[in-house]
């Protein structure tokens, strides 16, 4: 497959990812506010700075606003088309995406995409926005779900699905991380005590940005900070879990390059190889132990060093891998854009 097409196809399914567990977490937590009404202005800030901390692009939004407070939060994050990394701009991207390989997807997919696109650029989702904004986070969600399933049941399991495969479960393994580490970022109150406890209701609220509630209920387990880490994290079976995202992002690899599982033939491989067996061994007491915030950030440094190899070996030097005769190596633009999209990327 040219570096290209797999570059594009990696990219227009990670943008979609990410605007849906962006939909999912600001979503949440503005129905977690409604159990918190008596909070001060300065408290709420507290509330919703975590939000933007845990996404990685707080020098971004510092640049575009003076307060942090909900309204200014969820405009960056929503539809502010300054930020790269909002809902709007990443449907922009993934659309723009799949225009430049429109041959290589379903009629089906190609339109759910576009009426992704048209919406998110309507009147009717400003009014929805405006109004009843859990329906127009609803909307997102449900478009990125259709989008995903469409994705599954018309796309032939050839290279094309392995790297749009691969590009999902990084970023959603990204994003588990990063909902988890809103705790990190909690304010603490006068008296050494969170001013915003991270109890129940937060804990609650994670499990729910990750669509996780059933299947967490289901395995009858008692809502703490260790059972929701252990689930997010260490899950074999949870399609969000870290754990879970990276055995599949390892599967993808070498089905890409062709090499059996258990040994490696490029830097890509052998660091999701690494990060498996960490996961596969590993136990929440270790993350405990080491620290959340420090477990997730080295969590997040791994993801983005396996991206960062990604572009090594299909992008920036595809001689690495096989390439189908007639086939042209990517030219110096596809490489600065593939580097400029790693670096929106990562944290």
């Amino acid at each position: 497959m040219l570096s290209r097409v797999a570059n594009t196809l990696y990219w227009m399914v990670r943008y979609v990812e990410r605007a849906d567990n962006l939909a999912r977490l600001i979503d949440v937590n503005q129905q977690l506010l409604l159990d918190f009404e008596s909070l001060d202005s300065e408290r709420l800030r507290g509330f919703w700075q975590p939000i933007i901390l845990s996404t990685g692009d707080e020098d971004a939004f510092a640049k575009l606003y003076d307060e942090t407070g909900s309204a200014e939060v969820i405009r960056f994050l929503t539809n502010d088309p300054k930020n790269p990394n909002s809902i709007t701009s990443c449907i922009a991207l993934a659309r723009e995406n799949a225009r430049t390989v429109r041959d290589q997807l379903s009629d089906e997919l190609w339109e759910e995409l576009n009426a992704l696109y048209l919406f998110s650029r309507s009147d009717e989702a400003q009014k929805l926005f405006d109004v009843d904004p859990p329906r127009y986070y609803e909307n997102i969600r449900r478009a990125a779900m259709t989008f995903l399933g469409i994705a599954a049941s018309t796309t032939s399991r050839n290279q094309a699905w392995d790297f749009m495969d691969l590009g999902r479960h990084l970023e959603r393994a990204d994003k588990t991380t990063r909902f988890l580490d809103v705790s990190s970022y909690l304010p603490a109150a006068a008296d050494g005590q969170d001013a915003i406890s991270p109890g129940i209701l937060h804990w609650t609220a994670i499990l729910r940005s990750c669509g996780a509630m059933g299947a967490f209920r289901a395995a009858r387990r008692e809502i703490t900070a260790e059972s929701v880490v252990d689930f997010l994290i260490f899950s074999k079976d949870f399609p969000r879990s870290v754990r879970y995202c990276i055995d599949k992002v390892d599967r993808s690899l070498h089905l890409i390059s062709g090499t059996p599982r258990g040994s490696f033939s490029n830097e890509a491989e052998r660091e999701s190889g690494r990060l498996l067996s960490d996961l596969n061994f590993g136990s929440t007491a270790d993350v405990f132990e080491s620290g959340l915030h420090d477990y997730l950030d080295a969590l997040q440094g791994r993801f983005n060093h396996i991206g960062g190899e990604i572009f090594e070996t299909y992008v920036l030097m595809p001689e690495r891998v096989q390439i189908s005769p007639g086939a042209k190596p990517p030219t110096l633009s596809d490489a600065a854009l593939w580097r400029m999209e790693q670096q929106q990327s990562s944290s």
